[in-house]
């Protein structure tokens, strides 16, 4: 299967834990995660952040006052995919920790989400779009080698 071009830009904020997310998700790696959810070629900048940053880019861009576990900013669909996606690392890790995920299988499953939602896909606009998006998600994590991220 020939996957897209992806220029990547990977960052990581200065927080408690940093190591321990820099080691889950290492350059190869979100790269290959991001590539198997694109269907155009793309430049893409991640940002791993702490809670006050999540916090204030959360507040700031969607009027909602707490930290998420990512967040996708989109410029541009064609004929480039440009977009930054932010995932904050606290929330990562305590859900991932709640849905006894590895962290690395955590972070692929963001990472796919969010460049879907760079692409145009949005599971909030119809439960039809939602189970549309789901499914494809699962699809790319099953491709990538993790099991269903919805199953319970």
């Amino acid at each position: 299967m020939a996957l897209n071009q992806l220029t990547l830009s990977l960052q990581f904020a200065r927080f408690d834990g940093v190591a321990e997310h820099r080691a889950a998700l290492p350059r190869h790696a979100a790269a290959r995660f991001i590539r198997h959810a694109l269907a155009a070629d793309a430049e893409i900048t991640v940002r791993i952040v702490g809670a006050q940053e999540g916090q204030a880019l959360n507040r700031d861009y969607r009027q909602k006052d707490y930290a998420t576990n990512v967040l996708t900013f989109d410029y541009a669909q064609e004929p480039v995919v440009v977009a930054d996606l932010v995932l904050c690392a606290p929330v990562v890790e305590r859900e991932a920790r709640e849905q006894n995920k590895p962290l690395r299988e955590y972070y692929a499953h963001l990472l796919v989400h969010g460049t879907l939602h760079a692409q145009g896909w949005d599971h909030e606009t119809s439960p039809e779009d939602a189970d549309e998006m789901e499914a494809y998600e699962t699809a790319i994590m099953q491709e990538l080698g993790f099991a269903d991220p919805y199953a319970a």
